[in-house]
């Protein structure tokens, strides 16, 4: 399991979960359950890694809970 911060909350638009990864630009993800959706979420964040590796892209370090104002 990774250690970035997730946040997962509900669309009326999409009818479904939505998460995002504050940490990875444009790593988001979705599904019909809380559950579904961090399942894919966990999927994407590897997909997102695997890729910024290959174009040689910087990962950034999980910095843990983020603080919005």
């Amino acid at each position: 399991m990774n250690r970035y911060e997730i946040i997962i909350y509900w669309s009326n638009d999409d009818d479904c979960y939505i998460s995002e990864v504050p940490e990875l630009p444009g790593c988001m993800a979705d599904g019909k359950t809380r559950e579904e959706v961090l399942k894919n979420t966990e999927t994407i964040i590897s997909e997102w890694i695997d890729t910024a590796r290959a174009e040689g892209r910087s990962i950034p370090v999980p910095r843990g809970k983020l603080v919005f104002a």
